[in-house]
């Protein structure tokens, strides 16, 4: 038997249904035992935990960060550009910002509200009812436009360069297998899935890495590494696409990346993302009825100071084995084919290095676990639309239902979500490379929350009616932006008419100084309108307050190794970018 053959062969579809039929197995033995255990248990202990040790809370952290996109877009963008996507990855530094800012102020508004809060509890208790609610309407806009279009054409693309699939065939057919998995496996199939996804896809990531430098350096992983940086360095036009700031113009990502504002639009959307997103943030909330707030404090700080340090896993195990991709696809005889303007095929980078550098047998492991995550996210996206709909709009307007007939709706407002992404997909597609795409998403969503919650936690006289303006209004903006920028493929064609040319600073700006710009803006709106409406109650104001006592808390859970971790992560961080500056 051929076990370099870059074909799918027998001994992979073994490996592949055995694995398959092991998850089964395990997903229903630890849904049983589930049962059993969360008798008696309430609703927090089931969605926060009960107080998990720091490392448990740093590794939930990155594997609820690690999502399909990642397989597929991360490569796709390190075989296009290189690292110039690395900003929005190299973020260990911010997740620091989550654990030694904003845990003591989560923790804090636990303590006042007298449980634990979600990200729509803030909002509305700090701002207005409408600005919560306003919350899970962006957020349920948002998975149609970032997480169900972006998972199932992952894969669609990986089931295509991988099994030879049909690209529709595998999109179409990875949603009816999770809604399958999500009727019967609940949330906690997801959690198991989850499981079992990190530990392959880390290992089987790096195998990738460092058997694809082997192959590039002809036995030498370290003569790879220097091919590598070599043709990435004679990529676009001699430029290179081994650095993380492009501050020539004539440089063909300088369009794109501008400068160093990417370091600052990267760092807004970071920042939304790690210290206000309720996916992220949840992690670090459990904690144990009765425990001293010095002690929940130092073990959410130091899980985060642990995800900080995994957080520096996902560009060698991603964006790097694309970059490997591109420069074997230069080499003869490599079996990899890639035009780097097809960005259909960069996106296909990561299943081309799993077809043609992995062993036989290693495949359909690899693949069980992409199958993992790719299920794992969609399944999670599925339970989260419809609780969103279900208790935020449903269960208010129509109250005293069965919950068999609140299941159905919620059921049913996630297939109009599914529906929704799979229209969109095609205009996702012609929006260019997947990874860039979903930053860009993301940047026209980021600044409101970014203002939103900043100005609500640090400032007392930011009055509940500017944090609904400011939500509201920075979103629309960033709607009326997305549309002009599916008219126009993202500022490259252009619209005639005189209102269009008049307002070309609205549609063509670099889309990371827009961001920039939006973000200056809503927080400007938010002064102006504080200025003339009511000022927040005293409950609202005293809820964000520190006393004397509680900054001593907040002294007592951090000591000296806290900081000499926390400097680690911010000097591996600066590495990174002094090696590709």
């Amino acid at each position: 038997m051929n076990w370099s053959t870059s074909e799918f062969i027998w001994i992979d579809w073994l490996v592949l249904a055995v694995g398959v039929l092991a998850i089964v197995w395990a997903v229903y033995r630890a849904i049983k035992k589930d049962k059993e255990k969360m008798k008696g248990a309430d609703s927090q202990d089931y969605l926060f935990g009960k107080g998990e040790p720091w490392y448990i809370i740093g590794a939930a952290i990155f594997a609820a960060n690690i999502g399909s996109e990642h397989l597929v877009g991360l490569a796709g963008t390190g075989a296009k550009d290189g690292v110039g996507m690395a900003h929005w990855e190299m973020q260990g530094w911010m997740i620091l910002i989550l654990g030694w800012l904003f845990v003591p102020f989560y923790q804090l508004l636990n303590n006042k509200m007298g449980k634990i809060i979600t990200m729509p509890d803030f909002l509305k208790f700090r701002y207005t009812q409408r600005t919560g609610s306003w919350l899970s309407i962006i957020t349920l806009i948002a998975y149609v436009l970032t997480k169900v279009s972006v998972t199932a054409f992952t894969g669609g693309i990986f089931f295509e360069y991988l099994l030879g699939l049909p690209f529709w065939w595998g999109a179409i057919g990875l949603i009816a297998v999770t809604a399958v998995f999500t009727v019967f496996g609940g949330m906690k199939g997801v959690m198991t899935l989850s499981a079992i996804q990190t530990p392959i896809l880390i290992i089987g990531s790096f195998l990738v890495l460092f058997l694809g430098l082997n192959m590039l350096g002809d036995g030498s992983i370290s003569a790879g590494w220097a091919e590598m940086m070599k043709v990435c360095n004679a990529a676009h036009d001699g430029f290179g696409t081994t650095h993380m700031f492009h501050t020539n113009p004539a440089d063909p990502m300088y369009p794109q990346f501008p400068g160093y504002v990417v370091f600052l639009g990267a760092s807004i959307i970071g920042f939304w993302y790690w210290c206000t997103d309720q996916h992220i943030v949840q992690r670090v909330l459990g904690q144990t009825k009765g425990e001293d707030n010095s002690v929940v404090m130092k073990r959410a700080r130091r899980g985060t100071i642990a995800a900080g340090y995994f957080k520096l896993l996902p560009v060698f195990m991603f964006l790097i084995p694309g970059m490997v991709a591109y420069a074997l696809s230069m080499k003869t005889g490599s079996g990899i084919e890639m035009d780097i303007t097809n960005t259909h095929d960069t996106d296909g980078a990561f299943a081309m290095m799993v077809k043609h550098i992995l062993p036989a047998g290693v495949k359909g492991i690899v693949t069980i676990g992409f199958i993992c995550a790719l299920v794992a996210s969609l399944a999670a996206f599925f339970n989260s639309c419809a609780t969103l709909f279900t208790e935020d709009f449903y269960k208010p307007m129509k109250k005293g239902k069965s919950e068999a007939h609140y299941v159905f709706v919620g059921r049913t407002a996630t297939v109009v979500v599914v529906l929704l992404g799979l229209a969109w997909m095609p205009v996702m597609m012609s929006m260019g490379n997947l990874y860039s795409y979903l930053q860009d998403i993301q940047s026209l969503i980021a600044p409101a929350m970014v203002a939103v919650f900043t100005l609500g936690i640090f400032s007392k006289k930011i009055t509940p009616k500017a944090g609904e303006w400011g939500l509201i209004g920075g979103f629309a903006i960033g709607m009326i932006r997305l549309l002009t920028n599916v008219l126009t493929e993202s500022g490259k064609a252009t619209m005639e008419g005189a209102f269009w040319e008049n307002t070309t600073w609205f549609w063509q700006t670099n889309w990371l100084v827009f961001e920039c710009w939006l973000l200056v803006f809503i927080i400007a709106l938010m002064v102006v309108v504080s200025c003339f409406t009511p000022a927040p109650s005293k409950e609202q104001v005293e809820a964000i307050t520190f006393t004397g006592d509680y900054r001593k808390q907040i002294r007592e859970s951090w000591g000296v190794w806290d900081i000499v971790a926390t400097l680690g992560v911010v000097c591996l961080c600066a590495c990174f970018y002094a090696y590709f500056w």
